[in-house]
């Protein structure tokens, strides 16, 4: 099928002639469908772009048992465009009273593809997240048990912490602990933002593994603020100085297998990051595999591409590679600068810009 009708708004004279990368289907393995009106509008984006996606839980109420989450998932099916085989993986929001019973049920169901460890108030409604992760000892163990990965967003909660210092003192406080506590246990560690937390994950390699956002490879902590504030660049965590940023890009270009796609896709309406507190989000959704692949371009490494984008995470998850290919064209390519969402709209990362790369077609 053709996704030039959702993304393209440059004429296609030149694509007969376009340089092209043809890879695996890729897929997003973190990714914010929201609800509702929300999900109808932004789905098809993902969809188009990736076979598989997992799905974050941070509803209102969140999804916290097997019945919400098989309810959710049927939403999201309803809402999948016509002719899309999109599969959603799913994922348990964990709590302090989490039972690890209800855990393994829904995993061995097939319900639930991982668990999201969101620390109490680290972002977008997650203030029914862990208080202190040591309460989930006994699901973190059966999960260990049951091959069942921990998806973490690893950002301290205190106050007093610098939002810029969030991921470190996390990972120092409470990541490496429960490393070593659980030591069979699988964990990804989402939308990694810092290079000591690059080198966090190679050092523990084969059980701990790495997502990174598009948009943390493209803007720094200074890009939030150049020419003045700029809500829609402004998300969970942070992003962080450039040091970190070209660690980033290193990482997902060198053929590391450990890091694997996470976009993050965090759409909001524009009333919510323009009003008074601005909601933590960045809304890549729609132009993430032409951004990655621009980086990798970029960085002279287009060949390991298509193990970023298709390989790593399958294999981490255990789920076989996906069957059929997507092709990116090197042809100018503009996306739309927002979504519209009833009578408000959702503003697009990169949308509007003239992108080096466009999508072409997805075959099988």
């Amino acid at each position: 099928m053709s996704v030039s009708a959702l993304f393209d708004t440059v004429p296609r004279e030149a694509a007969a002639v376009a340089p092209t990368l043809t890879i695996r289907r890729p897929d997003d393995w973190h990714v914010h469908l929201r609800d509702g009106a929300m999900l109808k509008a932004v789905f098809p984006f993902t969809a188009a772009q990736f076979r598989r996606g997992i799905i974050m839980p941070n509803l209102v109420p969140p999804v916290t048992s097997v019945d919400a989450a098989r309810a959710y998932r049927e939403r999201i099916l309803q809402a999948r465009p016509d002719g899309s085989d999109f599969t959603a993986l799913m994922t348990c929001y964990l709590t302090d009273t989490t039972a690890p019973d209800e855990i393994e049920h829904g995993f061995k169901e097939g319900v639930w593809a991982a668990a999201k460890l969101y620390p109490a108030g680290a972002t977008t409604n997650a203030h029914h997240g862990v208080t202190d992760i040591l309460k989930l000892a006994p699901v973190l163990e059966r999960m260990e048990k049951i091959g069942m990965p921990v998806l973490v967003h690893g950002e301290a909660t205190d106050p007093a912490v610098d939002i810029f210092d969030r991921e470190a003192v996390f990972m120092e406080q409470e990541m490496l602990p429960l490393l070593k506590r659980h030591q069979g246990l699988k964990v990804v560690v989402e939308h990694v933002t810092t290079a000591e937390t690059v080198e966090l994950v190679r050092a523990h390699a084969g059980r701990a593994a790495g997502t990174i956002t598009p948009h943390h490879l493209i803007i720094n902590r200074t890009s939030i603020f150049q020419g003045g504030l700029r809500p829609h660049l402004y998300c969970l965590p942070v992003a962080k100085r450039e040091r970190h940023r070209i660690a980033l890009r290193e990482a997902v270009t060198s053929g590391d297998g450990n890091f694997f796609i996470g976009t993050d896709t965090a759409p909001h309406l524009r009333s919510a990051k323009q009003g008074e507190c601005c909601s933590a989000g960045v809304f890549g959704g729609a132009t993430a595999l032409q951004t990655y692949v621009q980086v990798f371009e970029e960085e002279g490494a287009l060949p390991h591409f298509e193990a970023f984008a298709s390989e790593n995470g399958a294999r981490f998850y255990g789920l076989p590679l996906n069957e059929g290919t997507i092709t990116l064209e090197k042809r100018p390519c503009r996306v739309a600068a927002v979504v519209a969402v009833g009578e408000e709209d959702v503003v697009v990362f990169r949308g509007g810009e003239e992108l080096p790369w466009a999508l072409g077609e997805v075959r099988g």
